[in-house]
């Protein structure tokens, strides 16, 4: 898959600085806005029509959830799958790729819920 020029620039900075490129872009990609709420959802309850993804996650925008779901799918991380109606249905659902985060998203809940929590005690483990 050829990259785009953000990509390859942010290819260039972490092979810069020492870090793996492919974990940087992988990070980065995983790591934007509302994306890992939408893997997340898809992994839990998918396929999903778009407005059952959208109510799933508060506060995530229609606009926002488009361009989140077109990336994934530029990267091959989600599938649309368009059923014909009528009414057409328009379905998402992780990739092989996709699936094969479970076990990160899975990890880093666990250390989300360890690490991450609202207590005082945050940043410390009980």
């Amino acid at each position: 898959m050829e990259l785009r020029e953000g990509e390859q620039e942010q290819q260039r900075v972490a092979a810069d600085c020492g870090c793996c490129p492919h974990l940087h872009e992988a990070v980065e990609l995983i790591g934007r806005r509302w994306t890992g709420a939408i893997l997340e959802v898809l992994r839990q309850d998918g396929p999903l029509r778009f407005s059952e993804v959208v109510g799933a996650i508060p506060g995530l925008s229609d606009r926002l959830c488009s361009e989140r779901v077109k990336e994934l799918e530029a990267r091959g991380i989600i599938e649309r799958t368009v059923h014909p109606g009528p009414p057409i249905r328009v379905e998402y659902a992780l990739t092989d790729m996709g699936q094969a985060l479970e076990p990160v998203l899975g990890s880093l809940a666990t250390w989300a819920r360890e690490w991450l929590a609202t207590t005082p005690d945050a940043g410390r483990p009980g």
